[in-house]
């Protein structure tokens, strides 16, 4: 495995989701925030269905991070730029990792999730690191422009973008189900983004083909 390969991987990767997150920025208002998530589910109505779609199982939402997966905050502001840091610290560590799996020659689809994960966690942090700065604030009625006068937060201060929403069974629980018995039940609820999607590809693709990855010599 080429070391071209892999960034050439990471440089696709990035690409559609940073153009997916711009386009959303610049052309939707917010859908919905994440505390308004823990309170209510798939409120349709504040969506969109790509390409004209009549399907309700796909839609394009628009929903910012402020925090970890999930929405989670930690610690304020300054837990924000921790976390940001955090991040900044292990895209730079993950540089190192995929050059050294390259020069020991571990298995090429090891070496490729590697590089999904990589990926994803380096576009989160373009949005934690600098949308703050080249965006306005996305609210419910104002569609944000790029490159204003001033944005709506400082460097490492940004919020992470999602769209990507599939709810593909919606229903309820059965009213005999413990503690929830009657109660609405949707799979699958996440709103997440291209970047979330290539690290759930890399982690779920090791774990799928772990002794394949490690049990193999190497070529």
């Amino acid at each position: 495995m080429k070391a071209r390969n892999v960034f050439l991987l990471i440089l696709v990767v990035i690409l559609i989701d940073q153009i997916l997150k711009v386009w959303i920025k610049t052309n939707m208002p917010l859908s919905y925030n994440w505390d308004e998530y823990h309170q209510m589910l798939s409120p349709y109505d504040r969506g969109i269905r790509p390409f004209g779609w009549k399907q309700e199982w796909f839609q394009i939402y628009f929903v910012e991070n402020e925090g970890m997966a999930w929405g989670w905050k930690f610690g304020g502001e300054w837990g924000k730029m921790a976390l940001t840091l955090f991040r900044l610290v292990a895209v730079i560590f993950g540089v190192f990792y995929i050059l050294d799996i390259i020069r020991k020659r571990y298995h090429n689809g090891f070496v490729m999730c590697v590089g999904l994960i990589f990926a994803g966690a380096l576009g989160n942090l373009i949005d934690s690191m600098f949308y703050g700065m080249i965006f306005e604030e996305s609210t419910y009625t104002n569609v944000a422009s790029l490159f204003p006068a001033k944005g709506y937060a400082g460097f490492l201060h940004g919020k992470v973008v999602d769209m990507l929403y599939f709810p593909i069974i919606r229903s309820h629980y059965p009213s005999w189900f413990p503690f929830v018995g009657g109660e609405e039940f949707e799979f699958f609820s996440p709103v997440f983004n291209i970047a979330d999607a290539s690290i759930s590809t890399g982690v779920i693709a090791i774990l799928i083909f772990q002794k394949r990855f490690f049990n193999q010599p190497t070529r």
